[in-house]
């Protein structure tokens, strides 16, 4: 099951991406990571570094549990101005900023002054104590207008985001709370915030809060501004905007200081309903591919657009190419090839007569995985009841919806396979759906299906991803 393109431990457990920072031409990513186990436990920072994000080195655990006190989500930065005064020789240091987990919830920080290679605890951690135990995941970022440094936490069983500001990431002041808001029947968990500009607008600047939901819709966003002080919403206050369809794209986080003033985030491929139980070993745990945001306007307003990366292209092997042609015709055409477990597959479906029309992948005897479109309720789906493995929970076989409206009478389905798992992008990026799956290797069959009607492909193009 181990995926080929997709990040996985070496090892044992792992879940929420930590830390993502770009320093010195490498892409930092840490990990929420038990270097003793398969399940959760013993919570401590793996660490991986990469200068494309797709090849990765695996490095020493960063940040061990030590004390009783495990190592919870977090993020990190380049201190550019050592402002923290743990700089060397002229070099900016990288900090950590984690939540301490026992029988409290603390903010704290460790810091680096070789590249990220060796770590040291703070001396007077906590920076921040408020007496919680709900208290978690903070992700700091440098805000230019006030030159200071926020640090945005959740305040998990109230669903609502604090934000604090600090000169030196070391000395903190509270500064305001953001919520309840959109989706609030569970826990809030591991936000982000980060400016962007709309697309095609340079001068017209918003800011994305991101939240998780635990056990719930898993992410969403709320588009706004944020002053310094606090995140005003454009938005109702009820209305929820979601960031994946899917039961397995959790926690996301962004790379600080990305090149180029990309912002390019990835997420943990999995659910806590099943987390410690899907069938991989000597590892559990994966990650999507980074996905690159932009921030486009719709006629039911601004909205966040998720895209594979462009760097995935260099693992593209061309298997199959076709335009403007019937399904049947192609099938015949692919049950000749031999297709792998690897995938890119790129669909562009004339919105014509049928009801509901898809691709059906990783088939074989007894399963497949269908991937396509009901035109009568305009969504796209990913249909894993029969998509392989499920005994493992009760929790996991269904059908994911997106909602998803032509666009010039066609619907494109931009799809990543792997291993274990489906990752399916509507209209460039415009709904996302994240499935993992566990089929027999050999069901590597690739169909496709229609009904109520005939639908025809105006393109597709199949690609075997290198490793």
């Amino acid at each position: 099951m181990r995926p080929r393109y997709h990040f996985t431990p070496p090892q044992n457990f792992m879940n929420d991406p930590n830390g993502l920072a770009f320093y010195d031409g490498e892409y930092h990513l840490f990990y929420q990571h038990n270097p003793f186990g398969e399940v959760w436990g013993h919570m401590s920072w793996g660490h991986t570094v990469s200068r494309d994000l797709i090849h990765w080195e695996h490095l020493p655990v960063a940040l061990p549990e030590e004390d009783g006190i495990m190592i919870f989500s977090g993020s990190a930065v380049v201190d550019w101005n050592n402002t923290s005064g743990f700089g060397v020789d002229g070099a900016p240091p990288l900090i950590a900023i984690y939540t301490g987990h026992s029988a409290q919830q603390t903010q704290n920080i460790a810091y680096s002054t070789d590249r990220g290679r060796a770590w040291t605890k703070y001396a007077g951690n906590p920076v921040l104590d408020i007496g919680s135990s709900q208290f978690r995941d903070p992700k700091v970022l440098w805000h230019e207008e006030s030159r200071q440094w926020i640090m945005v936490t959740a305040l998990a069983d109230r669903q609502k985001i604090r934000f604090d500001v600090s000169p030196d990431l070391k000395k903190w002041t509270r500064l305001s709370d953001f919520g309840p808001a959109g989706q609030t029947d569970n826990e809030w968990e591991c936000p982000d915030l980060f400016p962007m500009n709309v697309e095609g607008e340079p001068d017209r600047q918003k800011w994305i809060l991101k939240v998780d939901v635990n056990y719930s819709i898993l992410g969403q966003y709320f588009v706004g501004h944020f002053n310094g002080t606090r995140f005003i919403n454009d938005n109702p206050s009820e209305q929820v905007l979601r960031v994946d369809y899917g039961k397995d794209f959790y926690a996301a986080q962004s790379w600080s200081d990305a090149p180029n003033g990309r912002r390019v985030w990835i997420g943990w491929m999995n659910n806590w309903d099943y987390a410690n139980a899907i069938p991989t070993s000597p590892w559990r745990g994966l990650f999507s591919v980074p996905r690159e945001l932009s921030l486009r306007e719709f006629p039911e307003g601004l909205r966040l657009v998720q895209q594979p990366i462009e760097e995935l292209k260099r693992l593209r092997k061309l298997m199959y190419h076709v335009n403007d042609s019937d399904i049947a015709s192609v099938n015949v055409q692919l049950a000749a090839l031999k297709m792998g477990i690897a995938q890119e597959i790129m669909i562009e479906f004339a919105l014509d007569a049928a009801r509901e029309f898809g691709i059906k992948v990783r088939k074989g005897a007894n399963e497949e995985t269908l991937i396509g479109y009901d035109a009568q309720t305009q969504e796209m789906f990913v249909d894993r009841i029969r998509s392989g493995d499920s005994a493992f929970s009760d929790k996991f076989t269904g059908i994911q919806r997106a909602p998803l409206a032509p666009e010039q009478g066609k619907i494109k389905l931009h799809i990543f396979m792997d291993s274990c798992s489906v990752e399916v992008f509507g209209n460039d990026g415009r709904a996302v759906i994240s499935d993992l799956i566990f089929p027999d290797p050999q069901s590597v069959g690739v169909e496709f299906f229609s009904s109520a009607g005939e639908t025809r492909l105006n393109a597709l193009d199949i690609w075997a991803l290198n490793p």
